[in-house]
């Protein structure tokens, strides 16, 4: 069996899905006053402002979903999608993703590949009693390349020990994702493993980057793709051998 891991935010999906909300907010545009407030590192504390704004406008659930719902796939996704429904039971599927699970789900169900993932990984999200739609941040950590409320890397090897113990071994790992939060888990797979960043992405230039500095420091096979349908015809590739 292999385990694929997906990114979501500009790889499922074409766009960044928390710039994407900002259609939801009067006049589809967030005021400077909210905007100077952006730390790098701390996007979620910065979102969880946005979403309080939002939600003193007026803007309700039902306005979240309509925008999620319409959110393009990238690329060939529903051509890679509609292969992995067709070999599900070779692959196990996760996504690991810094957005939230209420526009996760509301777009992987609209898109009606939902049911592909075995677990979703996102920063909780829910609608309090005034109606005003809140976030959370997923967990704590000691990386220091990653924000402070999310480390790809760590979810990834706690999933593998996770079924290791329940006596799942994944014959290789394949990651699909864009950015440099991807370039973090992407480093601990092995020689066997692929990573698959989206061309001209951060994940793709810090592959690029690593390569020149420490020529075999990043160890996974590492195949860029433009149209997802790339990442799917790369998959039967190796289903054939």
């Amino acid at each position: 069996k292999y385990l694929l891991v997906f990114d979501f935010d500009e790889t499922i999906i074409n766009e960044n899905s928390d710039d994407s909300i900002v259609r939801a907010a009067p006049g589809q545009v967030l005021p400077d006053h909210i905007r100077q407030t952006f730390r790098e590192g701390f996007y979620n504390e910065y979102m969880q402002r946005v979403l309080a704004y939002m939600g003193d406008q007026g803007v309700k659930m039902g306005d979240f979903k309509t925008v999620y719902e319409n959110i393009p796939l990238s690329p060939g996704m529903p051509d890679l999608f509609q292969f992995l429904s067709k070999n599900h039971e070779l692959f196990e599927i996760i996504l690991i993703s810094d957005a939230n699970m209420f526009g996760i789900e509301c777009s992987l169900r609209a898109a009606g590949f939902y049911s592909l993932f075995r677990k979703i990984f996102s920063n909780p999200s829910s609608f309090d009693k005034r109606g005003y739609f809140t976030l959370g941040p997923y967990h704590s950590h000691k990386c220091l390349d990653c924000p402070a409320n999310m480390c790809k890397r760590k979810i990834l090897t706690e999933y593998l020990a996770e079924r290791a113990q329940e006596e799942v071994e994944f014959e290789r790992v394949f990651y699909v994702g864009d950015g440099a939060n991807d370039f973090c888990p992407s480093m601990t797979l092995t020689s066997a493993d692929v990573a698959f960043p989206r061309k001209g992405y951060p994940m793709h230039q810090m592959t690029q980057e690593m390569e020149k500095k420490q020529p075999g420091a990043f160890q996974a096979t590492v195949v860029p793709w433009e149209s997802a349908a790339e990442v799917a015809r790369h998959l039967q590739e190796v289903l054939k051998k």
